[in-house]
């Protein structure tokens, strides 16, 4: 009998508007072979009404949205599946809201320069932030703790690297001691 390698990971891409998360968030997913989920477009119409009117959203706003994206995250703990998520998760009460009681939650926290993720911002088309939130979402932010299972990465690099990163680092973040499964080793014929 041999042990398969450790669950899947349950990873939160998290940062400022513009740092990259859905972009990072795919390749990630991609790579560990499991899906990703969008934390944006689980946002109800008011959250969305209010940020493209570049009013920045309170705790209140954002709860009944964190609440939603817990389901996923609790739903894959549930099934041992392994899951990507894109999600600001800009406070610690957030992130301790995301992760619940899951033990493989680990968070990939996209940072980088204030001009560059403005420049970025201005870039893109067909998203409801504007560029004018990007001072409350760094006003926001508290930096993950060293007992967050968190990574930072410079959003400057490529996004293929940061994920490469992460990757490797990502072991380390998750407790040693989560469950492997036995599987029954083939019988020669």
């Amino acid at each position: 009998m041999s042990l398969t390698p450790i669950i899947p990971p349950i990873v939160v891409v998290m940062g400022v508007c513009g740092c990259g998360k859905s972009l990072v968030g795919r390749i990630l997913a991609e790579r560990l072979g499991c899906r990703f989920v969008e934390g944006d477009e689980h946002h109800p119409p008011a959250n969305i009404t209010r940020m493209a009117a570049g009013t920045p959203l309170t705790d209140e706003d954002r709860a009944g949205w964190l609440a939603t994206l817990a389901r996923f995250i609790t739903a894959a703990d549930r099934s041992g599946e392994g899951l990507v998520l894109s999600c600001s998760a800009l406070k610690r009460k957030y992130r301790d809201q995301l992760r619940g009681v899951s033990r493989r939650v680990a968070f990939l926290h996209l940072h980088g320069d204030k001009a560059l993720i403005g420049e970025r911002m201005k870039a893109r088309s067909a998203h409801f932030m504007p560029t004018s939130l990007i001072d409350s979402q760094f006003a926001a932010l508290e930096t993950p703790g060293p007992d967050e299972a968190a990574w930072t990465a410079d959003v400057a690099h490529p996004p293929d690297a940061i994920v490469t990163d992460f990757l490797d680092r990502l072991p380390g973040l998750l407790p040693a001691a989560l469950p492997t499964a036995p599987t029954r080793a083939e019988d020669p014929a």
